[in-house]
């Protein structure tokens, strides 16, 4: 059985999905929620846990057979970034405690695309040294520690570490006002019956659909074999406003979204991450173009509220 914390937030119920759809069999965890989406609703096992209490989380192993862990449990960055620290940090211990503990196969944690940010090369990839670089956001600074945690806690075990770094996901279950990954609030808007606001064009990133992600994230799980420990996730490409607002207006011909020609910052590039070494060893290619995904998300949100 695969264990997937946080697996009821939007990566991990995907990751958990995808999982199921390979046929295993999956526990995940949550602690704030507590009913599955319809796309998992009795096909996987639902436990409430709090993965900072280790008795707690130590236990599942008394309950199932747990063969590996996907580790996506995590919370958001509050005013003290001392406390959000200490809270996520003890999480992953205390998941890593279980891993060593229940000697499982393989142990698969979130890390992130911010790991590059300093990088000029584009699109980045996993043989770039990692730079010292101010980081906006306290999340990318905790993802860049996990990664040295993780294979530091797991040398010596036999337990194999597959690092995560995951790019600008988006989908169901995701915060339908996200300030970070905007497209949910541009289509949140148009719902409403709003005008969303006009945006640049040409201005985008590596945003990749959640169902890709989750199966990418599957297929590292399940590899019977791995020749790395660091992946990106994500959709190897870049996608802008422009496909977005195309992708809308095909749903509905009568929409009119107002761009802004070019880029907000002029002439250039957004990063995307290289994902040849996902397709080398998983075979996983992206299903979803943005056409794609945005038409299954916009059917999504018709009757779900996030």
């Amino acid at each position: 059985m695969i264990l997937v914390t946080g697996g009821l937030g939007m990566i991990g119920a995907a990751t958990a999905r995808a999982l199921v759809d390979l046929g295993h069999e999956v526990v995940v965890t949550s602690h704030r929620r507590s009913e599955a989406p319809s796309f998992l609703a009795g096909r996987v096992t639902v436990e409430s846990l709090d993965v900072t209490d280790r008795d707690a989380f130590l236990a599942l192993g008394k309950q199932h057979h747990i063969t590996e862990i996907v580790h996506l449990a995590g919370s958001i960055p509050g005013d003290d970034p001392v406390a959000f620290f200490r809270n996520d940090l003890a999480g992953l211990l205390n998941a890593l405690d279980a891993a060593r503990a229940w000697g499982v196969r393989r142990f698969a944690v979130a890390s992130s695309l911010g790991n590059y940010i300093g990088r000029p090369e584009i699109p980045w990839h996993e043989e770039l040294a990692i730079p010292d670089a101010d980081l906006p956001l306290a999340i990318i600074a905790l993802k860049k520690a996990v990664e040295p945690i993780t294979t530091q806690s797991l040398q010596g075990t036999g337990i194999d570490p597959v690092l995560l770094r995951i790019g600008s996901i988006w989908g169901p279950l995701m915060d339908p006002e996200s300030p970070i990954i905007t497209i949910a609030p541009y289509v949140s808007a148009i719902l409403r019956g709003e005008t969303p606001e006009a945006r640049y064009a040409d201005d985008g990133g590596d945003f990749c659909y959640a169902a890709d992600a989750g199966r990418a994230i599957a297929l590292l799980t399940t590899a019977e074999t791995l020749h790395h420990r660091i992946y990106n996730v994500s959709s190897g490409s870049r996608s802008t406003n422009r496909q977005v607002a195309e992708a809308l207006q095909a749903i509905t011909p009568a929409l009119h979204l107002d761009l802004i020609p070019g880029r907000q910052s002029g002439p250039g590039e957004d990063p995307y991450l290289d994902i040849s070494r996902l397709t080398a060893e998983t075979g996983f290619t992206p299903e979803y173009d943005v056409p794609a995904a945005v038409a299954d998300y916009v059917t999504w949100r018709t009757t779900n509220p996030r």
